[in-house]
Parts: structure tokens; sequence; C-alpha cells
């Protein structure tokens, strides 16, 4: 499995130490590997957002300050649904239900936590309750100019 990841300034090391913790199971493709002291987040969740969207990576990881930024600019790629989560059961919702297909985490949450909610979103298998898909289809219809209101 493929994976695209990226951080700001804030998150660097957390990133190299993800890559280094799973990066024996699963291929990270690093899509911030340039990091300046005041860097610009966007550019690192486009990036992102635009190798799953396009299918070049199966999976996107973001990391910056709060995660909320990332998760902002990542939601605005088309097809990508990022998840900013706190814990495991939130990681492990994100994917099920909402079939989030890129997660976001901020350096102000545990590091162990972190790790945590990552393997288990990682290890997790997108739902498909009908309930869920019919969700996230209208959210996918909505993105491609296709919803129609209640």
């Amino acid at each position: 499995m493929k994976i695209a990841i990226a951080s700001d300034h804030r998150g660097v090391e957390l990133k190299k130490e993800i890559i280094d913790t799973f990066g024996s199971k699963y291929e990270f493709i690093d899509c911030s590997i340039e990091n300046y002291e005041s860097d610009d987040y966007p550019d690192y969740a486009f990036r992102v957002g635009k190798s799953v969207s396009s299918h070049y990576a199966d999976l996107g990881v973001l990391i910056c300050g709060t995660g909320i930024g990332m998760s902002i600019a990542a939601n605005k790629v088309k097809g990508v649904r990022c998840a900013l989560v706190h814990d495991k059961d939130e990681a492990k919702l994100a994917k099920e239900h909402n079939l989030a297909n890129v997660i976001a985490f901020g350096m102000n949450n545990d590091k162990d936590v972190i790790m945590e909610s990552l393997d288990v979103f990682l290890n997790t298998k997108a739902g498909d309750g009908e309930n869920h898909l019919r969700r996230v289809k209208k959210i996918i219809n909505y993105e491609i100019g296709e919803y129609n209101e209640l």
C-alpha cells in the first residue's frame, strides 16, 4: 500500500518517525521533503490530496500544529475525504463510516496516541454499510455538482 505523507515545519520529526515505524509495512511518498521554518501547510496538503485523488497513493497522512489547516486544505481537493482525528476511535470511525482516505493529526496531541490512531486507521477496512455509503455518496455527488437537496 502506498501512503502519501506530508507535514509542515511543526511535524517534520513526527513524519520521520511515522515513516521509520511503519515503513517496513507500507511504502511512503514524502510530499514535503523541503520543509522550511515558515512553510505553508496548504502546499503540502494539496500534494497529498492530489496523490490520493489521482490514485498514485492509496491513503494520505498530514501533520501540522493543530491538524485543522491541513484537513481544511486537503478537503478542497476533489476526491479527498480528510478526517482530523484525536484518538484511535475517531480514526476507526473515520475510515469505517466516512470512508476517509486522508487522515490529519495535530502536533498538540500526544505522540503515542497519534501513532496508535494511525495504526488503527491503516488497518481498518473502509465501511460498506448501506447508511454510510449513502451518506458518502451524497458528499461525492455534491462535490461533482450533482447533489439534489432534500
